[in-house]
């Protein structure tokens, strides 16, 4: 499946998507709690699904493009016109204005403007990324379709900022979790520099092995020369499954090797 974000975000699973999807059984609510950039979310297409991220700004923004796609595309138009008549301090400017107001127009813009497309925010969930100078940003016809797009598979979730726990007490037996945290081997890196208790977060995933729920983790993988794999306990699991995630673009910048990774997914069924 060829997966154009609207939203780009550290960890995405386009590359994985297809694969992951085909492994999720059939279901009745489908939740995600660790949204990010959809992908899945995307190439599951659900039809009764609550997809959630504790990072409110980026929640706000994906409310945004279910229910005004037009105004957001417009929005985009408009700033990236002004940026190539007035010059980069556009972009500056729109990144003070959403650091005081958190508007959603503004993430898309920067989003789509900043350097390398990556999302990134300071202790104080300022943005913090600067302008990709030698790059004009995605060309807002392109981003209107893309926007559309996502817009239209989106229409029957509900989207809420909140932690993982609360946007999934309501998941009972029938249900199905996709999830995909900040993976144990890069604390410190999720949303304000909070961090997750990897103790509570295996006792949540045997709590739902209790009610019967049915659910899928990314985790930590391996490369070419190095295992970074979890040991989850073997009771919380029944399958553990190396999804290939393309080449390590750190070890062949720094290093000059090829390193393949593979990424975990563990489901409990």
């Amino acid at each position: 499946m060829n997966i154009k974000p609207v939203i780009k975000w550290s960890g995405s699973k386009r590359s994985q998507a297809s694969e992951i999807v085909s492994k999720i059984p059939k279901h009745n609510k489908y939740f995600e709690p660790f949204l990010g950039g959809g992908s899945i979310m995307y190439a599951m297409n659900p039809s009764n699904a609550i997809c959630s991220d504790i990072c409110e700004p980026l929640i706000k923004l994906w409310d945004v493009i279910k229910s005004d796609p037009i105004g957001l595309a417009d929005y985009y138009r408009e700033q990236w016109g002004r940026m190539q008549e007035e010059g980069y301090q556009v972009y500056y400017e729109i990144r003070d204005e959403f650091n005081s107001s958190f508007s959603p127009y503004n993430l898309l813009f920067l989003s789509r403007t900043c350097v390398n497309g990556l999302i990134r925010f300071n202790s104080d969930g300022q943005f913090n990324n600067s302008l990709h100078y030698s790059r004009k940003g995605i060309n807002p016809e392109t981003l209107r379709k893309i926007i559309l797009d996502w817009s239209s598979r989106i229409q029957t979730v509900t989207f809420k900022a909140c932690d993982y726990k609360d946007a999934t007490k309501e998941a009972c037996e029938g249900d199905f979790i996709y999830l995909d945290p900040p993976y144990f081997n890069t604390k410190g890196r999720y949303y304000s520099l909070s961090t997750i208790d990897f103790d509570e977060f295996f006792d949540y995933l045997k709590e739902l092995n209790n009610r019967g729920v049915k659910w899928a983790l990314s985790f930590d993988g391996k490369t070419t020369n190095k295992d970074y794999s979890v040991q989850l306990s073997e009771d919380l699991f029944i399958n553990h499954y190396y999804l290939h995630a393309g080449k390590s673009a750190f070890k062949k910048v720094m290093d000059k090797q090829s390193n393949t990774v593979y990424e975990s997914l563990y489901t409990n069924y």
